[in-house]
């Protein structure tokens, strides 16, 4: 049965419209209530940065209060600090309210469990089931109430601190961090200054309306330029909500999750910490696969998006994981992924090997990847399509041994990305462009 409100992370799109209304997060926050405690709970509700999120946060107060719920709201803090404290508190839920990477007119809504886990597709259906319902509102004896907790960053802050090796500090580095304007504004650079690094906080500034706009993860140009302009020792990207981290060495040049997966599970294998196989995904690059390979390290795709990525380790019994986007799961350290939980991770093997970030990202080498979007105006099954299924085998014939090719149907837009990569430039754009057109032509006839 596939969910109706859910994606591969909550509910998410643009304000005012369905499904992000005020009406319809009173109600997810009832169904959700009486799903995870019929009896009533406590939960916790975090947010980041944008304007939409006051709304949102006063709609689902009422829904679990209404179900019996006590409610607990943290204001802005990072997707993995609301997780942590989930647990922390001990509460049945945690809610996080934002879009992540997403423009400020869109936001969000997703959940954790009791553990600092995000739901499961079964228990995400059972809250459809409901959601569509009568709102419960309990006897007034039994409604659930609601407060306001000011020391959630502190506590947020000493864990992230406590991740980070005791007998290391970062005095002696200068750090630009950018924010993305987002949930991680307060507690990033406070975190890094308290470790004792020069900090130079940009995109630290929100305003409601400015989250991921020209900034953070998804736009890191600013931030490249940023650190070879003030001469720092290397930069950090977080996005709106702080759950996914890309990194800049020294020179201005971009590490991207791939890069920031190896270098740790390089250091993890040399210090006997690495448990279990890393986890990336299909998208991730071939380079990443290649380069654990070479040193004895068994490599695993997932499907795209980090709960996948987090199942597959949870069965696999791996450690490390990971997106090429950022999105970076460190299981011995925390139960999600957090950009600021991976940065200090990077940051200590910085510190303890005395060598520039440049220095250490050298270790592998990404091949040159092609994506192209094939809009298709009708869902394709891309299993069973035969023009499809011929077109991926042309192109898999032609790269041999030397690359490898990807169709994957989008999840929130109609179209096919289409991707190609290998060891040669020119052989990939050539067969990506090829396979492209082939699909292209392939959904517009009967499959």
């Amino acid at each position: 049965m596939s969910r109706k409100y859910f994606g591969t992370d909550g509910v998410r799109g643009q304000v005012g419209r369905e499904p992000m209304t005020v009406d319809f997060a009173l109600r997810l926050a009832n169904a959700a209530a009486r799903v995870m405690a019929p009896d009533g709970g406590s939960v916790v509700i975090g947010k980041d940065t944008r304007v939409s999120g006051y709304m949102f946060e006063s709609a689902l107060e009422a829904g679990f209060v209404a179900a019996g719920f006590d409610v607990y709201m943290l204001g802005p803090l990072p997707t993995p600090g609301i997780a942590y404290i989930t647990n922390s508190f001990d509460a049945n839920l945690g809610v996080v309210i934002s879009a992540s990477h997403n423009p400020f007119f869109d936001n969000g809504i997703k959940f954790f469990d009791s553990n600092g886990a995000k739901l499961s597709d079964e228990i995400e259906l059972q809250i459809e089931a409901l959601v569509d319902g009568p709102v419960l509102t309990r006897d007034s004896s039994r409604l659930g109430r609601a407060k306001r907790v000011d020391t959630a960053r502190i506590k947020y802050q000493d864990f992230l601190r406590s991740t980070f090796p005791a007998d290391l500090d970062l005095t002696g580095m200068k750090i630009v961090i950018d924010t993305s304007h987002g949930a991680g504004y307060k507690v990033g650079p406070r975190c890094l200054a308290e470790l004792g690094a020069e900090i130079v906080p940009i995109g630290c500034s929100p305003n409601g309306r400015n989250i991921n706009d020209g900034c953070g993860s998804t736009a890191p140009g600013f931030l490249q330029t940023t650190v070879k302009g003030v001469g720092a020792d290397l930069g950090i990207a977080l996005d709106g909500d702080g759950d996914r981290l890309l990194m800049v060495d020294e020179k201005g040049t971009l590490l991207d999750g791939d890069q920031l997966l190896f270098l740790l599970a390089t250091e993890k294998q040399a210090a006997g910490e690495l448990e279990g196989p890393v986890v990336g995904t299909v998208m991730s690059n071939l380079g990443l696969e290649r380069a654990l390979q070479e040193r004895g390290i068994e490599f695993v795709r997932a499907k795209v998006g980090d709960r996948y990525v987090l199942e597959k380790l949870r069965q696999s019994g791996g450690i490390l994981g990971g997106e090429t986007s950022g999105h970076m799961i460190c299981l011995d350290r925390t139960t999600t992924g957090d950009g600021l939980v991976t940065a200090l991770q990077v940051l200590a093997i910085v510190k303890r090997a005395g060598k520039s970030l440049s220095e250490l990202g050298r270790g592998m080498r990404l091949y040159p990847q092609q994506l192209i979007n094939v809009r298709a105006g009708a869902r394709v099954d891309l299993q069973t399509h035969e023009g499809i299924q011929a077109a991926q085998a042309r192109a898999e014939s032609d790269l041999g041994d030397r690359g490898r090719v990807v169709l994957r149907a989008s999840g929130t837009e109609p179209v096919i990305r289409v991707m190609v990569e290998g060891d040669e430039l020119g052989l990939v754009e050539k067969t990506a462009s090829e396979l492209a057109q082939a699909v292209e032509a392939a959904v517009r006839s009967p499959a």
